[in-house]
């Protein structure tokens, strides 16, 4: 294989707000597979929560491009079994690796990628389109830019939280969930839970610090809505740690976990546990959301709005109307790049 390394830099339709930081220009590595005349396309955002810098994705599979442009592919897991030694210090390099993979499999199988796992497209959930952290009236304001999806997702962490949705509530009838990104205490929660219980909320995600693992035990047993991990919940051992009677669901990200091969097995693993599964995305284009809703069939919850909030893609692929995936005609994730990023080498 040929590896080809993007680098772009994606500018948010508004600044994205959540509890711990804004975001107006998200940084992306984008990787081309090149194999037999296909190429396959992956993608890794960076983030300062996790630690994970463009720079430090790009290093780390510039590194591993030896071991990557000498193997032949046939199979993406058992790729990415064998890069698992160079790469397993950054799960975001596996990601973006792993999900060009996949695409170019996809490519060479002259399939799409969810019909090569035997999955079936009308089983897939509609994902909800998230609303940053603002003042009431540019949260409402947002809402209304996007009307008549089936479910919004509300980025909490502030004083007026249940003020923020009563607000919205006014807007539409649609499901909510909230996600408060790690910024509530326990008490916190409970006395909010119970309030957005009222207003029609589905579910809590990710109330408090993943450090305070063992008060989500009394969160469990107490909040009158379900808890879905997301901080929680990174890589495949964590799906263990969030069923012990912690969380009632988890969410599941590509660039967290190292790509599709382990977000397969974390959700498998989950099912298991008799745990709900969302699948997620940060703020992203096309290429990784394309990758992630290959996913859609086998998860209860979508988050994959993360496309929708850019001002410009650099990609097409799977794309949503109103919360609906609408999936290409092509073979594997679909992705086709439509710009040309700087070239990492």
């Amino acid at each position: 294989m040929n590896l080809t390394l993007h680098r772009f830099e994606l500018p948010t339709r508004h600044p994205f707000t959540i509890a711990r930081s804004t975001t107006t220009v998200q940084r992306t590595v984008v990787v081309e597979l090149e194999q037999d005349g296909a190429r396959g396309f992956g993608e890794a955002t960076e983030s300062n929560y996790y630690a994970a810098s463009a720079g430090a994705i790009v290093a780390a599979l510039e590194r591993a491009r030896p071991r990557i442009e000498a193997h032949r592919l046939t199979n993406p897991a058992g790729f990415w079994e064998a890069m698992q030694p160079e790469l397993s210090g950054s799960t975001f390099a596996q990601c973006a690796l792993d999900t060009a993979a996949y695409d170019l499999w996809g490519k060479l199988r002259g399939k799409p990628v969810w019909r090569l796992w035997g999955l079936d497209l009308a089983d897939c959930p509609p994902s909800d389109y998230t609303i940053g952290l603002d003042t009431i009236d540019v949260m409402r304001a947002k809402l209304r830019e996007f009307p008549g999806w089936p479910v919004y997702k509300i980025k909490l962490g502030r004083p007026n939280d249940v003020q923020i949705v009563r607000a919205l509530r006014e807007e539409t009838n649609a499901v909510f969930r909230v996600d408060a990104n790690c910024a509530w205490g326990v008490e916190e929660t409970l006395v909010k839970a119970a309030a957005l219980g009222e207003v029609g909320v589905e579910l809590i995600e990710q109330p408090l610090p993943p450090e305070q693992d063992d008060a989500m035990e009394r969160l469990y047993r107490e909040s009158p809505l379900p808890l879905v991990a997301d901080e929680n919940c990174q890589v495949e051992g964590d799906v263990e740690r969030c069923g012990r009677d912690r969380f009632h669901g988890v969410n599941v990200k590509l660039v967290k976990c190292g790509g599709l091969t382990p977000a397969k097995r974390m959700i498998d693993r989950a099912r298991q546990l008799g745990l709900r599964v969302m699948v997620g995305c940060f703020t992203q284009s096309t290429v990784g959301i394309s990758a992630a809703a290959q996913l859609l069939p086998l998860v209860d919850y979508a988050d994959l709005d993360g496309a929708v909030l850019l001002a410009e893609d650099v990609a097409s692929g799977v794309r949503l109307e109103r919360g609906r995936a609408v999936f290409p005609e092509g073979d594997g994730c679909g992705v086709e790049l439509l710009a040309e990023g700087g070239i990492a080498n």
